[in-house]
């Protein structure tokens, strides 16, 4: 391998090889190094653009002799390479920074600790269903850089994680959306809620009065965060309350009504496809989004009525001899869990478990109290679940598998009871990932 690069990517997963391709499209001389194994995939796409690559390793002298780094979101900036790059004044972005200087749609940016996916998703299919010309990236979906090479939207919908948006610089999204703000990755901001915060708030970057702002005035980190901000675009915000000074709100907790620019979408809860509190914040934020793009009302709610939601999120298994399975393995966080146990209404059996991330059980504990019967542990290491519930719930057993899980909670279960998978943890003690987890729970509820 010889010359000189303009960009090195570090990281050759889908959001490192769709730079690569956009830049070499662009006629930048691009290198690729991942420190771990490149999947085949992968390789094969560099090989067939022409693009050189490393694997389970870096070269740092060639990294550092770059004009810019695109890295990945999950290499983080701490490790060495970064520091060293940033001492030599060498800019380290994202790829969503990357890809957004080569077009010229419209953006519509979605993040928040819980529920982004799920609202990205929802979004992007009302949008689909409206005729509009809209592709889905970011945390979800193919790279954004990806289709910015190959394709030609007119609008993007991107699920973006604090860690992107720690990259972003330039990029304006022009409808930016924040639907909560909870404790989460904080190993990533030196065990520093305030600078999560931060993170998340750079959704309003680069915004100007033409843009929009939508966000959970429920929620009090965000509002504590606004009276100390300043944000030039509109600001909509949404609850559960029957405030009609918001974009979105409730009248009697049962009509979601959504108002923008005194047009009124008015829709009954129990026509929702999405379930649960949570739920109704994610269709409050796709469906002001919709508003104004101005979609029509009627595709709105034929959108909201029909959506499937996504696998490992409160998703529907199967109803074992009346015993229903729910797969919420994507919920590795406190708040997650705790919207998934608040909506539910039978009595539940609880798998919970895996690598902890500094929880704090204790905004659970009333929940559980109402409406878990028993607790099954799916980690390596409980003690701080047994700590936390065994005087809550006193029926907690220890299992160390899917199958070994799925097994207990089937024969504490009783006709009329749901067994809810709702980690809070992350998942790599035992699997390879949350879907893994999921995946392997499903095959063992169709085993029963």
């Amino acid at each position: 391998m010889s010359g000189s690069f303009d960009i090195a990517i570090l990281g050759a997963g889908e959001s490192g090889t769709g730079a690569a391709v956009l830049a070499k499209q662009k006629g930048l001389r691009v290198w690729v190094s991942d420190k771990g194994i490149i999947s085949d995939k992968y390789k094969n796409v560099l090989n067939l653009h022409g693009i050189p690559w490393e694997e389970q390793k870096h070269t740092t002298e060639r990294i550092m002799s770059v004009g810019e780094i695109i890295k990945s979101p999950g290499i983080p900036d701490t490790v060495e390479l970064v520091q060293r790059a940033r001492q030599k004044e060498i800019p380290v972005i994202s790829e969503i920074e990357f890809a957004a200087r080569y077009t010229n749609a419209t953006k519509i940016g979605i993040t928040g600790s819980n529920g982004k996916t799920t609202t990205a998703m929802l979004t992007y299919h009302i949008m689909k269903k409206a005729g509009l010309n809209v592709g889905l990236a970011g945390n979800v979906g193919q790279s954004f850089a990806w289709q910015v090479a190959e394709e030609d939207f007119d609008y993007y919908v991107l699920e973006i994680s604090s860690f992107q948006l720690d990259g972003m610089f330039d990029f304006k999204a022009e409808i930016a959306v924040l639907l909560n703000i909870t404790p989460d990755h904080l190993d990533r901001y030196d065990q520093q809620f305030e600078k999560y915060v931060d993170s998340k708030f750079r959704i309003t970057r680069n915004q100007s009065s033409v843009d929009y702002f939508i966000y959970l005035q429920d929620d009090e980190v965000i509002r504590k965060n606004l009276e100390r901000s300043v944000i030039s675009s509109r600001q909509i915000p949404f609850t559960v309350s029957a405030d009609d000074r918001c974009g979105a709100y409730l009248i009697n907790e049962n009509t979601l009504v959504i108002n923008i620019n005194g047009e009124i979408l008015e829709m009954d809860i129990k026509d929702l496809a999405l379930t649960g509190r949570q739920n109704i914040y994610n269709t409050m934020a796709s469906g002001i989004t919709s508003r104004l793009l101005d979609i029509r009302k009627e595709v709105i709610k034929q959108s909201l009525t029909e959506f499937e939601n996504i696998e490992h999120r409160l998703e529907h298994v199967a109803v074992v001899r009346g015993i229903e399975f729910i797969n919420d393995s994507k919920a590795t966080n406190i708040n997650s869990t705790w919207y998934a146990l608040e909506s539910m209404n039978k009595p539940i059996v609880w798998i919970v478990g895996g690598i902890d991330k500094g929880n704090d059980y204790d905004s659970l504990k009333e929940l559980v109290r109402q409406k878990v019967k028993a607790i099954i542990c799916l980690g390596k290491d409980n003690q701080r679940i047994l700590e936390a519930f065994s005087s809550v719930v006193p029926n907690i057993i220890e299992t160390s598998g899917a199958a070994d899980a799925v097994k207990s909670a089937y024969y504490l279960g009783q006709d009329g009871d749901v067994v809810l998978l709702s980690p809070a943890c992350a998942s790599f003690d035992l699997f390879d990932d949350f879907e893994d987890r999921g995946n392997q729970f499903k095959k063992e509820v169709f085993d029963l």
